[in-house]
């Protein structure tokens, strides 16, 4: 629902403000370009583009092109990847196809970024560098990352985790109080 990937059968989404479930196809499309990021278990990249290129690609779709370049490069070298600009992304590792993924949901400048299982494709080492650098970029960026993980530990310390067993929110835990459903 907060992908707008999917409309809700009874009540509203509202995101910034703004109630999205009276949006139209177009209007959901434009919203979710700039409003949301998304990274997923598998890093989705264009094969033949380079890594720069796909991380430039939602600007592209967005036609807000201006600065992109720089934009794209500063994310690429705060994720660690300004070595691997000009490389097609099938030419580099999981890991780094990860941190792509995730420079290319940041480029449009969301307001919450919904990562689905971001790191369950990963090696452990790649896995501890994705969470941290999850964790860095929200609070560098003051924006929200949503994960949804089979593997609650992996990321130890987070603000709000939110436990949903078949559909239904079963436990919410926030920094400082647990309530259970």
């Amino acid at each position: 629902m907060i992908g707008l990937l999917d409309k809700p059968t009874a009540g509203k989404v509202f995101i910034d403000g703004i109630e999205t479930t009276k949006l139209n196809d177009n209007e959901i499309s434009s919203f979710r370009n700039s409003k949301l990021g998304f990274v997923f278990q598998f890093a989705n990249l264009m094969p033949d583009l380079t890594v720069l290129e796909n991380v430039i690609l939602p600007r592209s779709i967005q036609r807000t092109e201006q600065n992109s370049v720089d934009d794209a490069m500063k994310l690429l070298r705060a994720v660690g990847l300004e070595s691997q600009l000009h490389k097609r992304a099938n030419k580099i590792s999981g890991g780094q196809a990860q941190r792509a993924a995730i420079a290319r949901a940041l480029v449009n400048k969301p307001s919450i970024v919904l990562a689905d299982e971001p790191t369950g494709n990963l090696d452990s080492v790649s896995t501890e560098t994705i969470i941290q650098l999850m964790k860095s970029m929200a609070k560098k960026l003051n924006l929200t990352f949503i994960v949804v993980t089979h593997d609650r530990e992996q990321f130890g310390q987070v603000d709000r985790v939110i436990t949903v067993k078949d559909g239904r929110v079963i436990e919410t835990e926030n920094n400082s109080m647990r309530v259970v459903a």
